[in-house]
């Protein structure tokens, strides 16, 4: 009977850079493990930091270049916290002449910059107001506007100030209507509106895009004989508006301005800004 010789024994399959493959395998899942998931990318932005415009170009996109200067139009910008000490002169230099300046969002947060960029705007010689960044899934209507008066979103008759701004747009933290239906959503902006007229005495100015209106009030036409609108859309035109207004009052057409990213137009000369302020 032959005898069987024993097989050579064959050398380990090695894996990348000459490493045997079960090493390789342990250092991948290491790696793997200490990526970001999916989830913690999408964790949303820490409450606080909504600003004019948060969703826009997400949700609306972009569409052509900043419109060029028109007839009868007045150029303003709005601030929050993110863009911190202003260049106001700067900007008043360039034809800026009114600002919006962000003050409160729900009842949890105040802009630490409010004081410097309300005032820094006034000094200068530009007429000014405040806004507020709505979240419906926190508190009522008329308990936010009852925040916002309180901490910087009054009016006074003396010309220089604009009545305050209901910035309501899409939700950065969550879903996009704030988890509220059509229905609710009117009822949530009805109470704000309502009790910001009733602390100042002025109708508070409505910031938001079509897209959004559309889809979270059910394009509800009842705002629009009381209560100016500015509209949001990067593009060259503004494009539809929401149900109700015929005209816009001030546009917002782009978050990539000269200074101060978020430019607007007046749909007016000088004189009408101050013929708004005036009430």
């Amino acid at each position: 009977m032959p005898v069987q010789r024993p097989e050579p024994l064959r050398p380990r399959r090695p894996g990348r850079a000459g490493l045997p493959l079960a090493t390789v395998l342990s250092l991948t899942l290491l790696v793997l493990a200490a990526q970001p998931s999916a989830a913690a990318c999408d964790d949303p932005p820490p409450r606080g930091s909504a600003y004019m415009g948060v969703g826009v170009e997400t949700h609306d996109g972009v569409d052509g270049a900043p419109v060029s200067d028109l007839a009868a139009q007045t150029e303003g910008v709005d601030v929050s916290s993110h863009q911190g000490n202003v260049a106001w002169s700067t900007l008043w230099n360039s034809g800026v002449k009114w600002a919006y300046v962000k003050a409160t969002e729900g009842t949890y947060y105040t802009n630490p910059y409010f004081a410097s960029q309300y005032n820094g705007s006034y000094d200068v010689g530009m007429i000014r107001g405040a806004y507020h960044f709505a979240t419906p899934d926190t508190t009522n209507g008329a308990t936010q506007a009852n925040y916002f008066v309180d901490h910087g979103g009054g009016w006074s008759r003396d010309g220089k100030t604009l009545p305050g701004v209901l910035d309501i747009e899409w939700n950065p933290y969550g879903a996009a209507c704030y988890g509220k239906t059509p229905t609710a959503m009117v009822t949530w902006i009805r109470d704000f509106l309502n009790q910001y007229k009733a602390r100042t005495g002025r109708d508070p100015v409505i910031y938001t895009a079509t897209n959004w209106w559309k889809q979270c009030t059910g394009n509800y036409a009842g705002f629009a004989t009381a209560n100016p609108l500015w509209i949001a859309r990067y593009a060259t035109a503004v494009g539809e508006l929401p149900a109700g207004w015929s005209y816009y009052t001030a546009w917002q057409y782009t978050s990539s301005g000269p200074t101060v990213g978020d430019h607007n137009k007046f749909n007016g000369a000088l004189d009408r800004v101050v013929a708004l302020a005036n009430g």
